[in-house]
C-alpha cells in the first residue's frame, strides 16, 4: 500500500507541474510577456510532449526500440486534417470539429499501430527497430502519393493526380499529393494541447500503475520469466504498441490543424529521431523527464535563434552534455547518496515532532 500511495502522489505532482506551467503560461501571454516567436511554439511544444510520452510507453515500459512513431503521427495528423476540413460545411464549431479531428486521428494511428504490430513485434532489439523506421518510410511515401478532395457528392481519393479524383467543379482539395495539406483552417490552440497531454498522461499513468502496466514491464524485465508465469507477450506488446501509436496520432492531428499547410516530408526519419532523443534525455522510463526534455529541447533552437550562426552548434553541445551527464556513474552515485540522505532525514524529523507531541 505504501508504494501505490508513494506512485499516486508521484503521479499527482506530475499533473499538478503540468497544470502549473499551464497556468503560468496563460498569465505571461494575458500580460505580453513572452514573444510571439515563443507564442507560436506552444502547441508544437505541447504535440511533442504527448508523442515522448507515448513513446516512452513502448520504449521505457515496454523495452522495444520504436523507430517510427513519425509514422503515426502523420497517420493522425492527416486524417485529421481530412476529417476536419470535410466537416468545415456541417460542423460550424471549430472546438468540436477539432475534437472529432483529434479523436478520429487517434483511432485511425491505433488500427494501423495493430496492423503494424501484429507481425512486427514477433521481431526484438535491432530487427524491431529496423522494421518500425520502414514503415515510418512507406507512410510518409504513401502520403506522398495520396490525393484526397471533397465536393458535394462526398470524398474522393486517388494515388495518380488531382485530375483522377473526379470531383465536381465545386470540389475543394484538401491533400494533394507531394504538396501535401493544403488551404488547412487552423484550429489548435494552446488550452487544446495541455487538455491532451493531461489525457495522455492520465491514459499512460493509468496504463503502468493497471495490473496491464505490470504486465508489461514484467515482459520488458524478463521475457521467458513472464511468459511461463502465464503472461499473453503478444496480447500485452500489442496493448502498448496500440495505446501508444493512438496518442501519437492525437498529438498529430493537433498539430496538423495548427498550421495552414503540411507536407508529408515533416514526418521523415529526423522526427522519430528527434522524439527519441527526448525520451533519451528524459531518462528512459521516466514519463515527467519526456515532459521536461521535450519542452526544454523544443524551446532551446528559438531561444538561441539570435546566434543564428551558431545556435544548431550550441544544440549539440548541449545534447552531448546533457547524455554525458545523465550517463555519467559518479554523478548518479552523487545523486543517490543525496536521495539517502534526505530519506534518512525524513523519518528523523517525522519521529522528532512525534516526540514532542507525546511529550506535550
Amino acid at each position: 500500500m505504501k508504494n501505490v500511495k508513494k506512485t499516486r502522489r508521484r503521479d499527482f505532482i506530475t499533473y499538478g507541474l503540468v497544470i502549473a506551467a499551464y497556468l503560468i503560461m496563460q498569465a505571461l501571454i494575458r500580460t505580453g510577456s513572452i514573444t510571439n516567436a515563443l507564442k507560436n511554439q506552444l502547441v508544437p511544444i505541447c504535440v511533442y510532449i504527448c508523442m515522448a510520452v507515448s513513446l516512452n510507453l513502448v520504449v521505457g515500459i515496454l523495452g522495444d526500440l520504436s523507430l517510427g512513431h513519425a509514422g503515426f503521427m502523420s497517420v493522425g495528423a492527416f486524417t485529421g486534417i481530412v476529417v476536419a476540413m470535410s466537416l468545415q460545411t456541417a460542423i460550424p464549431s471549430g472546438v468540436l470539429r477539432l475534437v472529432l479531428a483529434i479523436v478520429a486521428g487517434g483511432l485511425t494511428a491505433a488500427v494501423a499501430g495493430i496492423l503494424v504490430g501484429v507481425p512486427v513485434l514477433r521481431l526484438r532489439g535491432d530487427y524491431l527497430a529496423i522494421v518500425t523506421l520502414a514503415f515510418g518510410e512507406i507512410i510518409k511515401n504513401i502520403i506522398t502519393n495520396l490525393y484526397v478532395g471533397i465536393d458535394g457528392s462526398g470524398l474522393h481519393m486517388s494515388f495518380k493526380n488531382a485530375m483522377a479524383m473526379g470531383m465536381g467543379l465545386d470540389g475543394k482539395t484538401i491533400i494533394n499529393g507531394p504538396i501535401g495539406a493544403v488551404g488547412v483552417t487552423k484550429l489548435a490552440t494552446f488550452t487544446a494541447g495541455f487538455l491532451l497531454i493531461m489525457v495522455t498522461l492520465i491514459i499512460t499513468l493509468n496504463l503502468i500503475n493497471s495490473r496491464s502496466g505490470r504486465a508489461i514491464k514484467a515482459i520488458r524485465d524478463n521475457r521467458i520469466a513472464a511468459e511461463s508465469v502465464g503472461i499473453n507477450i503478444t496480447k500485452y506488446k500489442l496493448l502498448a504498441f496500440a495505446v501508444s501509436a493512438a496518442m501519437a496520432g492525437m498529438a498529430g492531428a493537433l498539430y496538423g490543424l495548427n498550421y495552414s499547410g503540411l507536407a508529408a516530408k515533416k514526418f521523415d526519419f529526423n522526427t522519430s529521431i528527434l522524439v527519441l532523443v527526448f525520451v533519451v534525455l528524459g531518462g528512459i522510463g521516466n514519463i515527467r523527464g519526456s515532459i521536461i526534455a521535450a519542452a526544454a529541447l523544443t524551446i532551446l533552437p528559438e531561444a538561441l535563434r539570435q546566434f543564428s550562426d551558431y545556435r544548431m552548434l550550441i544544440y549539440a553541445i548541449v545534447l552531448i552534455l546533457v547524455m554525458l551527464i545523465t550517463n555519467n556513474p559518479t554523478l548518479k552515485g552523487y545523486l543517490d547518496i543525496a536521495k539517502q540522505k534526505l530519506s534518512r532525514k525524513k523519518p528523523a524529523a517525522q519521529t522528532t515532532e512525534g516526540g514532542a507531541s507525546h511529550g506535550e
